[in-house]
């Protein structure tokens, strides 16, 4: 599996692919909510297994802080690593920014896989489309 920065056009519209099957189509996530303000702003991850897309994130900073968001992979690709690679990369690209701290909204079941990450819980349980959701937050 290969993990890159996407660049050109055609790797964006492969990040949006993915994100609309995976939060849009499975989840039930409305589009609008899905695409939204900080696309521009935000560095988009592509993860590759045989030189296909097959997972995507992407990265910010916000008030100092490495937020990683919108992370998933689609589900003929999950439970092979592939999402522990994709956070990996992600986060040896923030360690280059410098910063020292990253933090994500989990999905309540995949507490537990970040948690592998060295991840940490900091907040309460909260609503995000309809989906419940926790901060949690990690020292790098």
């Amino acid at each position: 599996m290969i993990v890159e920065v996407a660049k050109t056009e055609d790797q964006i519209q492969e990040v949006f692919h993915i994100r609309k099957t995976v939060f849009v189509v499975e989840q039930q996530v409305p589009l609008e909510e899905e695409i939204d303000e900080y696309e521009n702003d935000s560095t988009h991850f592509v993860l590759y297994e045989d030189n296909k897309a097959v997972g995507a994130g992407r990265f910010r900073i916000l008030d100092g802080v490495g937020k990683v968001e919108r992370v998933c992979i689609l589900k003929s690709t999950r439970g092979k690593g592939a999402g522990r690679e994709l956070m990996l990369a992600i986060e040896e690209y923030a360690k280059r920014q410098p910063l020292s701290q990253l933090k994500l909204n989990a999905q309540t079941y995949a507490i537990p896989f970040y948690e592998g990450l060295g991840y940490q819980v900091t907040s309460e349980e909260f609503l995000d489309a309809g989906i419940p959701h926790k901060t949690m937050k990690k020292t790098i």
